[in-house]
């Protein structure tokens, strides 16, 4: 089968022919149809995520159909459209990982760029029907991810006001969405005015450009007194600026930190005002599960910024170079 291999620091992403892989009993082989990227991608070609090793097959995104299975007890899947939960060893705890957590697309276990993937049943789930293959490879991490940072972690409801950092890559995108479908009133920020004016498209109240010296005073102004849940994903220096425009009660909810780490907080504001400030990462299958039925039941459509062919792979690690992109980006496979 065809796949991309990533066989070392710095080497550009490339097509092979590698073995198709042999389901055994309790797994059963998906014909994938569309994967999509995630920052964590860009990150392992940079060398920098724990436990590479070279060659892998990266990607952790993937939907298709399921045409062969590990034994009789899987042969009920068989033809199903699928998108795959894309974690192994989550736990038995909701609140956090196990030790043995991990996604697919590093060794031991091969990831979604490629023709072919084997994975076991307990990770399936059927492909909402709204949802093309592109829009339904978009899902697993940025969507769950998003959907546990801002409903299981910020507890986001109706009538809140959030606001979302960063708005243009994939998790951003998603939240917005989310956010918007939930009946919350939303606001960004982007180093970008055409990417706040996208996102005000898709439903966001306002948007401010964090370039700027007084990104939080505009925001404090536009939202009339701060907000109820805050989602970041970079940390760095205007994380401080966040406990400022955040309400009594609030929470903050990060899961990346592409900007550096916490800076030193006042820590008096954030026990005066009961601020919650709180990490997070991907989310259980149970949650997944969940996610699936609130993008179906609100005909969520996923922000696609390009679709490309499987062996373009590289050109499209590469958009991610810039964080130029809007939305997600995807690869057709087959």
């Amino acid at each position: 089968m065809k796949a991309i291999v990533l066989e070392g620091l710095n080497q550009p992403l490339a097509i092979k022919d590698i073995e198709k892989p042999t389901p055994q009993p309790g797994e059963v082989l998906v014909q994938l149809k569309a994967a999509s990227l995630n920052r964590r991608d860009w990150w392992i070609t940079q060398g920098k995520y724990a436990g590479i090793s070279y060659p892998c097959v990266i990607g952790s995104d993937g939907a298709g159909v399921v045409v062969a299975a590990g034994s009789d007890a899987e042969s009920q899947w068989l033809n199903k459209e699928v998108v795959i939960y894309p974690a192994r060893g989550w736990g038995e705890s909701p609140s956090h990982q196990s030790k043995d957590f991990n996604i697919i697309g590093l060794p031991p276990n091969q990831g979604t760029f490629a023709e072919y993937i084997s994975v076991p049943v307990a990770d399936l789930q059927v492909k909402p029907t709204h949802l093309n293959w592109e829009q339904t490879a978009t899902l697993p991490v940025a969507g769950l991810t998003t959907f546990r940072a801002l409903f299981t972690k910020g507890q986001a409801q109706k009538g809140d006001k959030v606001l979302i950092t960063g708005v243009g890559g994939g998790t951003g995108a998603f939240a917005l969405q989310y956010a918007v479908a939930a009946g919350c009133q939303v606001f960004v920020t982007s180093g970008s005015a055409e990417k706040i004016d996208r996102a005000r498209h898709l439903g966001a109240s306002a948007g401010v450009n964090y370039k700027a010296q007084d990104w939080a005073e505009q925001l404090l102004q536009l939202s009339g007194g701060g907000f109820d849940v805050i989602i970041d994903s970079a940390l760095g220096n205007g994380f401080e600026k966040l406990v400022d425009i955040c309400k009594p009660g609030g929470r903050i909810v990060f899961f990346g930190g592409t900007a550096g780490t916490i800076p030193e907080l006042n820590g008096r504001k954030i026990f005066w005002n009961h601020i919650s400030i709180l990490g997070t990462t991907l989310g259980t299958a149970a949650e997944f599960e969940q996610m699936l039925q609130f993008i179906s039941e609100h005909k969520i459509e996923p922000v696609i910024d390009e679709v490309l062919p499987l062996a373009y792979a590289e050109k499209a690690i590469r958009r991610m170079d810039d964080s130029s992109q809007f939305g997600k980006l995807v690869l057709s496979i087959g």
